[in-house]
């Protein structure tokens, strides 16, 4: 106990300072961040182990209950490409629906669309990219056929009254072709909003982005797309995550995705650790005074139970610092 008080008293004058230190910079700060909590999905789709539908469900239920405002939920792709997400009906259905709280899928095609109006669907996703290498190997097609695929999907999902949010990835850098143009970024982001996607997530799939490579990106694709339909999606790979997102909200995105306990990681990147913890994120915003809605204990809980359930170690430095207390 000796232990606890000393460290205590230490976190919230920590936290403390934080607030009066960056008292000077808030100001350009967004004074809210929508958190798009994407562990899930993203974060357990690499799984080997098939992760049981009940585990799942639970996962998306405490998730709510910790008050994340968006929970990417499944994705309704072939369970021959993602075997971990085979079970995507049984867990959209099961979920609790809490009011208020979104739950949109990845729908990669209309087949995948169609299944996931099926199964109760209010928003969906489509993966995209800046990297033609990157499209062909994921997807096996060209960008511009890629963004054909999506024209059709957001076609139906207008008629159907159903939002569709777009994804970009290797927005700061590509396992194949390195360097990524910030004005191709922006090129595929213009087209995706153009097309109707309300809100456009930029990812640095490969975490080897820099805070300096993501303000060039950034101010590239501001220039074409409305600075209130943009969000940042970072890897915590090279553990540049937290920097790249401060960045970003100091340009004014106020949307930031992120995942429970950092699950996650990319299969064409060796050693990626995930994406920025949902918990980090969370303390992060809290010390500069932004608010998220997001009650951080309930949230450390929903990662301590699917570490569990991996049987592995939390990437969140805030959980793992709160479990030495």
């Amino acid at each position: 106990m000796a232990t606890v008080r000393k460290v205590q008293p230490w976190r919230l004058v920590g936290l403390a300072s934080l607030r009066a230190v960056s008292t000077s910079s808030t100001d350009t700060f967004p004074k809210h961040v929508k958190i798009v909590e994407v562990g899930p999905r993203d974060g357990l789709q690499n799984e080997k182990n098939i992760i049981p539908t009940p585990v799942k469900v639970k996962l998306i239920n405490m998730l709510s209950e910790a008050g994340l405002p968006v929970i990417e939920a499944t994705s309704f792709v072939s369970p021959k490409w993602v075997p971990q997400m085979a079970d995507h009906t049984e867990v959209l259905k099961g979920i609790q629906k809490f009011p208020g709280i979104s739950y949109p899928v990845l729908t990669p095609n209309m087949k995948g669309f169609k299944a996931a109006v099926a199964a109760g669907a209010k928003e969906v996703s489509v993966f995209g990219a800046a990297s033609e290498l990157f499209t062909r190997k994921n997807i096996n097609c060209s960008i511009e056929e890629s963004l054909q695929q999506f024209e059709v999907v957001l076609k139906e999902a207008q008629a159907a009254s159903i939002s569709v949010r777009g994804y970009v990835s290797c927005v700061l850098g590509c396992p194949y072709e390195g360097k990524i143009s910030p004005a191709k970024v922006a090129e595929v982001s213009k087209k995706l909003y153009s097309m109707g996607c309300y809100e456009i997530s930029l990812g640095d799939t490969i975490g080897v982005g820099t805070p300096g490579i993501m303000k060039d990106m950034l101010s590239a694709v501001m220039q074409e797309v409305p600075l209130s339909a943009l969000a940042v999606h970072c890897h915590d790979t090279y553990g540049q995550a937290l920097a790249n997102t401060l960045v970003a909200l100091q340009m004014g995105v106020s949307v930031v995705d992120s995942s429970v306990a950092g699950l996650g990681g990319c299969p064409y990147a060796q050693g990626a650790s995930g994406n920025v913890a949902t918990e980090d994120l969370v303390y992060m915003l809290t010390g500069l005074g932004i608010h998220t809605g997001v009650n951080l204990q309930k949230l450390m809980e929903a990662g301590n139970f699917i570490c569990q359930a991996l049987n592995r170690k939390t990437s969140s430095k805030v959980a793992q610092a709160s479990c030495k207390l």
